[in-house]
């Protein structure tokens, strides 16, 4: 009886999701956009798409996943870009010279901002994830306007970049509850968190350092391990996290670990979902079959 409850209650908040995304992105919801005084409008259902819940997809909804599902020594490294564009020159070249992968959660609210540096990440081959349009506290909005700060960062990131990003979204803050989880697996996207924060971004004025940067990594190192780093922060000229950023990858080195790319074999979609590909209702899903 319980197992049966349990899967009414997943039906029902996917189809509340479904349901509130067909109607937030039907209309204009005005968002305030972090740190910016204009407004940021609400895309038409025909200007969506995101990716098919294939079941290497679907193995991951319904959880966080703060780490990847792999017992082999590999990290992944991952950025998240919210607000300025201090460190990402420098980041794409450290990971240029280190040959190593990276992911990106944008904002839609950076890549309309910064359509030049969201263009540069997708060009040099890193992964793209979503980290809503305006990195608002998903917990003070209800279900139709969280839908649409999904929605609206697919939309934006998918026109700065000219790809398909990856079906990943890391909620703002990492403030997660299991029915906003629900709510977007039910648009298409699994929930990627990280292991450990480097804490980065507060810079020094926040009482970090590289080596508190760096610490951090490695206090939370393990097989699987998701790194979560940001390539600015309002303004501040130190990017710690850019400056930690070759130091952090010999110390994994030295421990015996590679980078691997955050989309493992357990993450990773299929060429065919990459390549056919084609726009219908939001409460529809693209399907390359």
């Amino acid at each position: 009886m319980n197992s049966l409850s349990e899967a009414v209650k997943r039906a029902m908040v996917r189809a509340v999701a479904v349901a509130a995304v067909a109607l937030a992105v039907s209309a204009t919801a005005p968002s305030a956009v972090v740190g910016h005084d204009r407004t940021a409008t609400t895309a038409t259902s025909a200007d969506h798409v995101r990716p098919c819940p294939h079941e290497p997809l679907r193995d991951l909804y319904g959880s966080e996943n703060r780490t990847m599902r792999t017992q082999r020594r590999v990290v992944a490294l991952t950025f998240n870009a919210a607000w300025d564009v201090g460190g990402i020159t420098r980041v794409l070249g450290v990971l240029r010279r280190y040959h190593a992968p990276a992911t990106f959660f944008l904002t839609g609210d950076f890549a309309d901002r910064h359509p030049a540096a969201a263009r540069a990440i997708a060009e040099a081959g890193h992964g793209i994830g979503n980290h809503s349009y305006s990195h608002p506290h998903f917990e003070t909005l209800k279900p139709g306007r969280r839908a649409a700060e999904v929605l609206r960062a697919d939309h934006a990131i998918r026109a700065a970049t000219g790809t398909v990003p990856l079906p990943f979204f890391r909620f703002p803050y990492g403030d997660t509850t299991p029915q906003q989880i629900a709510e977007v697996n039910a648009l298409g996207f699994a929930d990627i968190e990280w292991t450990t924060d480097t804490k980065g971004y507060l810079g020094p004025a926040g009482g970090m350092t590289v080596p508190k940067v760096i610490q951090r990594a490695l206090d939370a190192l393990r097989p699987g391990e998701i790194i979560q780093m940001h390539v600015g922060f309002h303004g501040q000229d130190a990017v710690l996290d850019a400056d930690a950023l070759p130091q952090l990858i010999d110390t994994l080195h030295a421990h015996g670990y590679q980078i691997a790319a955050l989309p493992d074999r357990q993450m990773r979609r299929s060429e065919s979902d990459r390549g056919e590909r084609r726009t219908i209702a939001a409460h529809g899903c693209l399907c390359g079959m």
